[in-house]
């Protein structure tokens, strides 16, 4: 059993629901990410979410795409993002950690660090071939969703990371068909991360409703938990969304919060504001 389907077996035997923060690796201060991992766990984060910067980004909005120029322009990349996690688990063994980005990163480090030779090695000894997701297991990633990746593209990743115990984790939207979804159920693992609005992360109002009526379609077709995320900002709606969803991802907003903020109040500001936030779930 993965990290993340024991968090959300222990989750919903408590009868409460998972708090996801997303945040850019890298960002604010190169070397802040740990630290704030950490601290969003004090806030109560069940799953930690770690956007790797790209500078082609095709789902996040401007304040997204905004950290993830910041942390590039410190030269961060999946090499020093996988470095994080590894830090994060000199001192948290149990929170899952899930990296979420797109496919070129993942490609251009598989071009990087991989040859003939030690692919075949590694599949050998792991059966996986990627050395992205040998280096990612052996780091302490849990999981990854990466954004253009579809179902029927990535048969290949995905036996790789089920080979290394590694979550795929599939991003489904209010135009997703009952066939997508069926593509998605066959192949998910962990949970999925329903989009809750046409668009990118951080805009447009919220419809609950629409949402909560989008959930049982999504469950007639998905075993794994259903989180949701784009438009959630406060604790009001996260409470809201935690009545019908199995998880509530919240991203853009915390971005916002800690942007500009002098580095020693980085992680105090982000624990505080999760802290709201896990309250109202669990009330």
């Amino acid at each position: 059993m993965s990290r993340i389907t024991a968090t959300f077996s222990q989750l919903k035997a408590q009868g409460r629901k998972a708090l996801i923060p997303f945040v850019t690796a890298g960002f604010p201060y190169a070397d802040v990410t740990p630290e704030l991992m950490h601290a969003m766990v004090a806030g109560g984060a069940d799953v930690i979410e770690l956007g790797v910067p790209f500078s082609d980004p095709s789902a996040d909005g401007p304040v997204i795409q905004k950290a993830g120029d910041k942390a590039l322009a410190f030269g961060i990349g999946l090499v020093q993002v996988l470095d994080m996690v590894r830090v994060f688990r000199t001192k948290n063994q149990i929170t899952p950690v899930v990296l979420m980005g797109y496919a070129n990163p993942v490609e251009r480090y598989n071009q990087k660090h991989g040859t003939t030779t030690n692919i075949a090695i590694n599949a050998a000894l792991t059966g996986a071939r990627s050395p992205f997701v040998r280096d990612a297991a052996t780091a302490g990633v849990d999981g990854v969703l990466i954004v253009d990746y579809p179902p029927e593209e990535c048969e290949d990743f995905a036996a790789d990371l089920k080979a290394a115990g590694l979550d795929l984790i599939f991003l489904l939207a209010p135009t997703s068909t009952d066939e997508r979804m069926a593509q998605v159920g066959q192949m998910a693992s962990g949970y999925v991360y329903y989009v809750s609005l046409k668009g990118v992360t951080g805009s447009g109002a919220l419809d609950i409703g629409a949402v909560q009526a989008m959930l049982p379609r999504i469950r007639a077709h998905v075993a794994v938990p259903v989180g949701v995320g784009f438009g959630i900002r406060d604790a009001a709606t996260a409470q809201a969304i935690g009545q019908v969803a199995d998880a509530v991802v919240i991203g853009s907003r915390l971005i916002q919060l800690i942007d500009d903020l002098p580095r020693d109040q980085v992680a105090p500001v982000a624990q505080e504001f999760l802290q709201g936030i896990r309250s109202a779930l669990d009330s």
